[in-house]
């Protein structure tokens, strides 16, 4: 529950600037959306225990923001898998704080 308000919250402030730490948010939500299209992705990308990622984590948001990096997650079954598995370790990281 405390996450979905963080994240939602996150959300609101990074559509309301425009900008989360020099990040281009536009950019970023239109990859989402392309990569959304792919069944792999759908499934974090709905699964709350990852979606706050792809709004809070300013990692996650760089790698989102890359244009080639999201063309690869588009075609390549390896830049797939490395990306699971970088969200996870962002996953691990936050229960360690």
């Amino acid at each position: 529950m405390l996450s979905t308000i963080i994240s939602f919250l996150l959300e609101l402030a990074i559509s309301g600037t425009g900008s989360f730490a020099g990040l281009d948010s536009k950019k970023i939500d239109r990859h989402i959306e392309e990569l959304n299209g792919q069944k792999w992705f759908n499934c974090f990308y709905t699964d709350e225990k990852y979606r706050s990622l792809f709004f809070g984590n300013v990692h996650v948001r760089k790698k989102l923001q890359n244009r080639m990096y999201v063309k690869r997650l588009l075609v390549s079954e390896k830049a797939q898998k490395s990306f699971e598995h970088y969200l996870q370790k962002q996953i691990n990281k936050r229960k360690l704080k």
